[in-house]
């Protein structure tokens, strides 16, 4: 597949190492030239230096027969020019935009359309980002909560922890410890490593288990393998810019949220846009505010500026003066390994999140969900079976039977809004969805040629 990627920073950099190790033909446009050498030094792919939205640089990157646009550059305006011109005058396909702006956002539909801005895709990161951290305060203890079929099945990371039921024996057992609930553990990572899990598996404190089940089924399969957390009530937020605002007016109407502002200005416009939030003017790491608003009775303290290194100090300071869970933005990637696990429980990457919906479009066959998955290691995606037994390599067989490539298990297919969890003997059949976790995100292309229709495999 024939991709320009205009941008070259976190996301767009990120991007094109995913697609440049799976065969594409990538190019990279953006104006840092150091970033730009710096890219083509470590990966396969073309670069060109210049502004990103200018007919004659697409033209030079080769858009009049591309595939695909993804413009990830750092503003919107330059974002949705460039998709104006790969539609008006290069025909390219697919249009991809990372929009931040909320007012460009309220009237999407009627702007992000062939007749007016031809965006075939929106990626909004704060829409993104404020999604997974509301999952994860409504899943207490979850590491990460992914949704599949459109949140029929879920995939859940968990540490394991001493004392749950599970812990210190074989994963065999928990079928017969609960035998109304049906779950599979797709894969188990102990200390960074990948173990491919078996009936024999034993799991022990703090691996990082990840298991799929039926949305109604997660909390009891989450209490096999530790401690059940009470549900949240109380919520703190660092920093009330676009993340922090719309995650407080996603969870005001459920659980109490205080939000801690240090402009002036911009906690007043909180206050009038927030109908049950409490808006305080100050900073984060004062010790004397966290104490007053009993930062010790807190449920979980989110920590959402820009500034990764105050979000980093602001959650070490709650979580030394009682916080239950620390949740903190990282922008970051270097970061994110160093901190979390440690003092702060969550480190959350708003480029990994970025990445998984731009995959979602990227993969070949018919695949409708992606998800990277502990930075980028590991990927989960859900594709859809279709054929049958003479032009498909899974359609009409049992999961014993399909050739997965290695560190690859299939966790779950979603077959007429029923998920079934997926045992050796079962078959799959046209339309279902199968949901899929790779331990080695370098087997991406086979697991996608898996689901391509065809008689070549004959």
């Amino acid at each position: 597949m024939k991709i320009i990627i205009l941008g070259a920073g976190q996301v767009g950099g990120t991007l094109a190492e995913n697609l440049a190790n799976e065969a594409n033909d990538i190019t990279v446009i953006d104006t840092n030239s150091a970033r730009l050498r710096e890219l083509q030094d470590r990966l396969d792919i073309r670069t060109l230096d210049g502004p990103a939205s200018h007919p004659s640089m697409l033209a030079q990157a080769g858009a009049k027969d591309a595939d695909m646009l993804v413009a990830v550059t750092n503003s919107d305006e330059v974002n949705m020019i460039a998709c104006q011109v790969a539609h008006t005058l290069f025909k390219i396909p697919t249009k991809i935009a990372r929009v931040r702006e909320h007012d460009y956002l309220y009237q999407d539909r009627l702007l992000f359309a062939d007749k007016s801005m031809p965006v075939d895709v929106l990626i909004s990161p704060e829409e993104l980002v404020t999604k997974h951290i509301r999952k994860m305060i409504l899943h207490p203890g979850a590491l990460q909560v992914l949704d599949f079929a459109e949140g029929k099945a879920q995939l859940v990371a968990v540490r394991a922890y001493y004392g749950g039921p599970l812990v210190g024996r074989e994963i065999s057992f928990l079928r017969s410890h609960m035998p109304n609930v049906d779950t599979r553990v797709a894969a188990i990572f102990r200390q960074d490593r990948p173990i491919i899990p078996k009936g024999d598996t034993i799991i022990e404190a703090d691996d990082e288990v990840f298991f799929i089940a039926a949305k109604h089924d997660i909390r009891a399969v989450m209490s096999e393998l530790r401690r059940l957390d009470n549900p949240y009530k109380r919520i703190i937020i660092a920093g009330g810019g676009n993340i922090g605002a719309r995650l407080a007016e996603s969870l005001e109407n459920e659980v109490q949220v205080k939000i801690i502002e240090r402009d002036l200005r911009r906690a007043n416009l909180l206050a009038q846009r927030l109908n049950r939030t409490i808006v305080l003017h100050g900073s984060a790491s004062d010790r004397d505010l966290l104490l007053e608003e009993n930062i010790e009775d807190t449920d979980v303290f989110c920590a959402l500026t820009n500034d990764d290194e105050a979000n980093i100090m602001a959650s070490m300071l709650a979580k030394r003066l009682g916080a239950r869970t620390v949740m903190t933005l990282i922008n970051n990637p270097a970061y994110v390994d160093l901190v979390q696990g440690g003092v702060i429980d969550i480190a959350i990457s708003p480029q990994q999140t970025t990445i998984s919906a731009l995959l979602t479009h990227v993969r070949r066959g018919d695949i409708v969900a992606v998800h990277s998955l502990r930075r980028g290691a590991a990927e989960a995606l859900e594709a859809i079976a279709h054929g049958d037994k003479k032009s498909s390599r899974v359609v009409g067989r049992t999961i014993e039977e399909i050739d997965l490539p290695p560190g690859t298990t299939i966790g779950a297919i979603v077959r007429n809004n029923k998920v079934l969890i997926a045992h050796d003997d079962t078959m799959i059949e046209n339309d279902d969805h199968v949901i899929l976790f790779l331990v080695d995100k370098k087997r991406i292309v086979e697991v996608e040629r898996l689901f391509q229709v065809g008689l070549a495999f004959f």
